[in-house]
């Protein structure tokens, strides 16, 4: 396979056919972005430090992580290629158990290729479960930040755990100052629940940053040229870079990722399903790219698996989902046909299969789009739910929720990004029967910059609050959700930035809530 070959085959008109032949070389590519490096490798000789995307880990197990960076002299040049030269590059890596590097435990070269953008996915395997690692990279005489990881409890421990997660980051409309409040936490696991880019176009200045960009920013991504260039201008941010350089993450994938509201091989733009595919594709492969994913999520053409389970210790198991793949198309006329699915059949089963295996404590299920009901006006009718969102599947919401209940599974709660708002809400049995059971909760987290700075509250949050009696906290600000996980109860800390559209906002708890274990309902903590 030639250098650029799948760089030039995903900015051309290629049919769904192509991208899938060509993706027979996937694992290829994935041996070339693993295959070890070798110290006696020419460096080629690099007009500047290469590490300016920062550096990554994730996907941590007991005994192992991930560790990634990206390299790029010049990241903002326009043709998504970061200034590098399109030659492999040996990046070495090591993971020390202390932060001044002194003790290194693990050290290697992995390569860095032009194919895969320069980005680099080490997979560091035999390592001592819940314990803190530092890790850094070197190419030339450049050295990365160093970065700090942790591995995932052992099975039988019940360690208490401390994470947070967010969503919905479009650059232009502020500054990630949320983030800078994350990096300063105490956390063992950070997630991204979606829309980590926008694809939209950003204009000259901008956008509320006031920075110059040139023209090549000024328009819709839909290459993986234009993909390759969105990712790079938000891992810029020195707010992000701290924040992904603090702990290990875990990514899931929402709409702006790839373009706003689609679903399975639709554009809601219109247009082909193989027009559509082909984006699906740039935008997969830059995303893996750009994240600290292990080398066997690189995407197959189109198609790329996201859903995944995190274990930690006996405590709490992480079920990320996936939301766009596998969707029947939004019809919210169609929300109670048993034949629509917003997980796929698979995935629904391997979901509930886990759920029920699973003996932790908790079970924390990553959830891209909102699922508890909202009627977001005080008159009642379909016409007032959104179809985006499990409002639109309610059939499979209440599959899943009837198969939660059945197989007993213990404190299922729902951890969910997207609507640029905060919530909280008790999960019903039956949300037209406001005193059916609570089978769970939710906790809804608003966005780092979506929006703009937003404000405490608005008259639609307080006619959501009037008639959702399920839902018990609305917040119209920016920021991220805190968690602390521990035997008998789960604490979830609401924490919101006064503003996003000057770099100096500010970062304050605005509402806590915990839960008790075998109680599902919402308390004030």
């Amino acid at each position: 396979m030639k250098p650029d070959h799948w760089r030039t085959l995903l900015d051309s008109h290629a049919s769904r056919r192509q991208l899938l032949t060509y993706a027979t070389g996937a694992a290829g590519l994935i041996a070339l972005g693993q295959m070890p490096g070798h110290a006696t490798d020419p460096t080629p000789a690099l007009p500047a430090n290469p590490f300016t995307s920062g550096v990554s880990s994730g996907d941590p197990r007991p005994d192992g992580v991930v560790l990634w960076t990206r390299l790029a002299t010049d990241p903002l040049a326009d043709d998504g290629l970061g200034g590098m030269p399109r030659t492999p590059v040996p990046v070495r890596w090591e993971l020390a158990e202390d932060d001044g590097m002194r003790r290194v435990v693990r050290r290697g070269v992995a390569t860095a290729r032009p194919e895969l953008a320069h980005a680099v996915h080490v997979e560091v395997n035999g390592l001592r479960p819940g314990r803190e690692y530092w890790y850094r990279f070197t190419v030339g005489n450049e050295t990365s930040r160093t970065g700090r990881t942790k591995t995932a409890p052992d099975p039988g421990w019940n360690t208490e755990i401390s994470f947070a997660y967010a969503s919905c980051q479009q650059w232009e409309t502020g500054f990630y100052t949320a983030y800078r409040d994350l990096a300063a936490q105490d956390l063992d696991l950070i997630g991204h629940l979606g829309d980590y880019i926008y694809e939209l176009a950003i204009g000259a200045t901008g956008g509320a940053r006031k920075t110059s960009l040139s023209p090549a920013h000024n328009a819709p991504t839909q290459t993986l040229s234009q993909y390759r260039l969105r990712y790079a201008l938000v891992n810029s941010d020195p707010d992000l870079q701290a924040a992904r350089a603090v702990a290990p993450w875990f990514v899931a994938l929402d709409d702006h990722d790839v373009e706003d509201n689609w679903g399975a091989d639709r554009s809601p733009t219109g247009g082909t399903p193989e027009n559509f595919l082909r984006r699906r594709a740039a935008a997969f492969r830059a995303c893996f790219e750009n994240q600290p994913m292990r080398p066997s999520a690189l995407p197959a053409g189109p198609d790329m698996s996201m859903y995944q389970r995190l274990r930690y210790g006996r405590l709490a198991t992480f079920h990320v989902l996936d939301e766009r793949q596998f969707r029947s198309p939004a019809d919210i006329a169609a929300r109670l046909d048993p034949g629509r699915t917003m997980l796929g059949e698979r995935q629904a089963a391997w979901l509930l299969d886990g759920l029920g295996r699973s003996r932790s404590t908790w079970n924390l299920l990553a959830n891209q789009v909102q699922m508890f009901q909202l009627d977001r006006l005080t008159d009642p009718g379909l016409q007032q739910l959104n179809p985006d969102t499990w409002d639109g599947y309610a059939a499979e919401r209440d599959r899943l929720w009837a198969g939660i209940t059945e197989r007993e599974v213990a404190n299922p709660v729902v951890i969910t990004g997207d609507a640029h708002v905060n919530c909280a809400a008790e999960l019903k049995a039956d949300f037209a029967k406001p005193d059916s059971p609570t089978v769970g909760v939710e906790f809804l987290a608003t966005s780092i910059t979506s929006g703009g700075n937003g404000s405490d509250t608005t008259p639609g949050g307080a006619e959501w609050l009037a008639a959702n009696p399920h839902l018990k906290f609305f917040n119209n600000q920016r920021g991220y959700v805190r968690c602390h996980v521990a035997q008998d109860t789960m604490r979830a800390d609401y924490v919101v930035v006064d503003q996003i559209t000057t770099p100096d906002g500010t970062a304050s708890v605005r509402k806590s809530f915990v839960v008790e274990s075998g109680r599902p309902a919402l308390q004030d903590a």
